[in-house]
């Protein structure tokens, strides 16, 4: 049984993921809060023409094992340039440690879990090793059921799993005003989920980052290419024990 990797969490002022939708050089193809800091959000809408899902443009003869980052705008690196998002950070830091993994950004501005099941076929036909699952917040800001948001998370780690790939969740969680009872089962959705399928699990994707100087953009929403830089290194520890074996 793998061992789930509670870390310290802020407490959110989510407007969470979405907005705006970052270039990434990667190949395209969230324990409760215990602080007061609150990560904010907003949310793309439909016709926002940069929402669109990342293709895989894998180079030829490239036969390293695939890691899929797999989310909304924090994956998506919205609001930041081209090669600064946290996946491409992830692929650099990947490849200082001489570990033979491809990282690939499937991140999409706006999405809820619902709309990662949808896109699950298209994250499958990669073949993914290891997927880095990170939805739920724009189920939160829209006040979604938690029991359709945890049933949509079940059925994307429960396909990635039976597809052979290795998982790892990455959470957030929600401001003081939706009501300590919405909060506390949203907050518990992971928690679950990471002991039901025995994967590793960060409670907070922007974990050191969220209300650091220089670290968020000013939307308070998205990290800043600098914390997206911190959000890599909080995924790294993540995902090592992953692609090492």
């Amino acid at each position: 049984m793998r061992k789930v990797y509670p870390v310290p969490v802020l407490a959110c002022c989510l407007l969470i993921l979405a907005g705006c939708h970052s270039n990434n050089s990667v190949s395209n193809s969230t324990s409760q809060p215990t602080s007061s800091a609150q990560p904010v959000a907003s949310e793309s809408t439909p016709d926002d023409p940069q929402a669109v899902v990342n293709q895989s443009t894998a180079p030829p003869n490239d036969h390293r094992n695939l890691l899929v980052c797999f989310g909304d705008s924090l994956t998506a690196g919205a609001g930041t340039g081209p090669g600064e998002s946290y996946p491409d950070y992830l692929q650099t830091d990947l490849d200082h440690l001489h570990i033979a993994t491809r990282v690939d950004n499937q991140g999409v501005s706006g999405d809820t879990t619902k709309d990662g099941v949808e896109r699950l076929p298209a994250v499958l036909a990669l073949h993914p090793a290891v997927v880095v699952v990170e939805f739920g917040g724009n189920d939160g800001l829209r006040g979604l059921p938690i029991a359709d948001t945890r049933a949509n998370l079940d059925q994307i780690v429960a396909t990635l799993q039976r597809s052979g790939a290795k998982v790892a969740l990455a959470g957030i969680t929600l401001p003081p005003d939706y009501g300590p009872d919405y909060i506390r089962q949203f907050n518990q959705t992971y928690i679950l989920l990471a002991h039901k399928y025995h994967v590793p699990m960060l409670p907070f994707l922007l974990k050191d980052v969220y209300g650091v100087p220089g670290m968020m953009q000013r939307d308070r929403t998205h990290a800043t290419a600098k914390g997206n830089q911190v959000v890599a290194r909080n995924v790294l520890a993540l995902v090592l024990p992953l692609v090492k074996k």
